[in-house]
């Protein structure tokens, strides 16, 4: 019995696309609470434009942003081949093992930590290792919730209007479900995290928390239409591994055609 499901194709394809999924999106929360600067990574100025009022505004984004955009290219794979039903099902897999990490996060930093390594990172410019640790993997509560809590009503909308666009072009236009719908989604995760994170976990105005929001989606927006090449390179690989046949097979039955 185990040999035959380990055997089967689709199901080793799907077990590997959840794996990378989980991971990717447990990655991009580690690394989360480290700030890069787009433009000093482009090697070009800041920008330092003004939208809605907040001057001095530049392209500061969360290391997880590098990652985030390849989980909704794997979320249009998923539903493509396996339908709506599995992209919810790897989501809240995901969602439960990230919150699982940070339950595992917290609890190490509350172990008393040994004396000695308290001080074993002096000669390496760190005073207090326990605080380094800390700062590190604690990330604020709001933080979380809002991170995991845009994660899943984004892929929802994700996966919602991927579908009713497939519906309306059929086979045609790959292109135009997957960016159309990753874009959407992503204008909905960059509020919601925000909202959640800063606006009820820390106060901000209405007009900084918009703002943000419209930088982040800015970048959001421009990576989901260069990825959109990927899309149709991970689709050829599929084909090829599954068998024409097969992956057609596969793209009706996750629209809930019959092959009969």
């Amino acid at each position: 019995m185990i040999n035959k499901i380990l055997n089967d194709k689709p199901t080793k394809l799907f077990l590997a696309i959840t794996a990378f999924f989980v991971a990717n999106a447990l990655i991009a929360e580690c690394i989360g609470g480290k700030i890069f600067s787009l433009e000093k990574l482009l090697g070009i100025p800041p920008f330092n434009f003004t939208i809605l009022g907040q001057s001095g505004l530049a392209f500061n984004l969360t290391c997880g942003v590098l990652l985030w955009p390849l989980e909704f290219v794997i979320t249009d794979i998923v539903n493509e081949y396996y339908g709506p039903k599995s992209v919810k099902r790897i989501s809240y897999t995901a969602v439960v093992l990230i919150l699982y990490a940070f339950i595992m996060f917290y609890a190490a930093m509350e172990i008393p930590p040994a004396d000695f390594w308290i001080l074993s990172g002096v000669d390496k410019g760190v005073a207090n290792m326990q605080s380094a640790f800390g700062s590190i993997f604690g990330q604020g509560m709001w933080i979380i919730i809002g991170s995991l809590t845009a994660f899943l009503v984004s892929q929802i909308v994700d996966v919602t209007i991927f579908h009713k666009i497939k519906k309306m072009t059929g086979e045609k236009w790959v292109w135009l479900r997957a960016t159309g719908s990753t874009m959407v989604s992503q204008m909905v995760d960059s509020f919601v995290v925000l909202f959640i994170a800063f606006k009820i976990g820390n106060g901000w105005s209405w007009q900084l928390v918009l703002a943000i929001a419209v930088v982040n989606y800015l970048y959001k927006f421009t990576m989901a239409v260069l990825l959109t090449p990927l899309i149709y390179f991970l689709e050829k690989k599929i084909e090829n591994y599954l068998g024409k046949d097969q992956a057609q097979k596969m793209k009706r039955e996750a629209m809930g055609i019959s092959n009969e």
